[in-house]
């Protein structure tokens, strides 16, 4: 097992050349089974849940006694995810909810679809979190002001805010990725249709990991992940099947060296 290098490989050939046990962390955004291009296509929705449920067996054997995973999917086939991590002894930490912030769909028959769901699981309850370097800012700017001066009267304490912000919560506010790159207003189209936000992994990649850490991505996609695995001083290990993705991966990791 080769670090710091992304395979072209299918997900379960990568799987078998990755030391079981041997990894902190697990982030990855696998297929949805949309449809939205054929590596997003399967013929049933059994044939699709039995394929992720496998590939899921692989990556908890992959993970250190103390290692956390992060799936992201739809809400719908979260739910079925989440039974089937609990089933395999997983520890549930957090359901979060992506509030993805780019305007409203058009379903006129239920409420629309604006996000998406990250499972957050861990190996055993002794893994790594650091709370204090995903903190977020305050929601009432003037409020927390006046209490950084006199603090705010709380069960006979009182109580001074933070300087880095309040702890991180469930439900995350982040823009897309295509949104995050717009030239002169608008919106351009991306070589991966569905690129994960940079900052919204870094915030993954502090909490669950720690500097020289091994961070794993099995669907590295645009390469997101090993990309911002790098700059935090993390390890990293992933694959990519889709030959065009592999390359462009790599051309952004050579664009942080250059």
């Amino acid at each position: 097992m080769k670090l710091d290098k992304i395979y072209n490989l299918d997900v379960f050939d990568f799987f078998d050349i990755v030391d079981d046990a041997s990894v902190d962390l697990i982030l990855t955004d696998p297929p949805y089974n949309l449809k939205k291009a054929k590596w997003d296509t399967f013929v049933s929705d059994e044939y699709f849940f039995n394929w992720t449920y496998s590939w899921i067996d692989k990556a908890i054997q992959k993970l250190k006694p103390n290692g956390s995973l992060y799936i992201f999917n739809t809400p719908f086939n979260s739910s079925f995810i989440f039974q089937y991590l609990l089933s395999r002894g997983m520890v549930f930490q957090n359901w979060i909810t992506w509030d993805k912030r780019d305007g409203m769909g058009g379903a006129k028959r239920k409420y629309s679809n604006g996000q998406e769901t990250i499972l957050f699981f861990t190996k055993n309850k002794k893994h790594t979190f650091n709370y204090d370097d995903i903190r977020v800012p305050y929601d009432s700017a003037n409020r927390i002001a006046h209490a950084t001066q006199k603090g705010i009267l709380k069960n006979g304490k009182r109580w001074y805010p933070n300087e880095k912000g309040k702890l991180c919560g469930e439900v995350w506010h982040f823009s897309s990725q295509r949104h995050k790159e717009k030239l002169n207003g608008k919106t351009q189209k991306t070589k991966h249709i569905t690129p994960k936000p940079h900052d919204m992994c870094e915030r993954i990649i502090k909490a669950s990991s720690d500097e020289n850490d091994i961070v794993l991505d099995c669907f590295m996609g645009s390469g997101t992940t090993a990309v911002v695995a790098k700059k935090l001083n993390r390890r990293y290990i992933g694959c990519e099947s889709n030959k065009e993705y592999y390359r462009w991966s790599l051309e952004k990791l050579e664009q942080i060296d250059g």
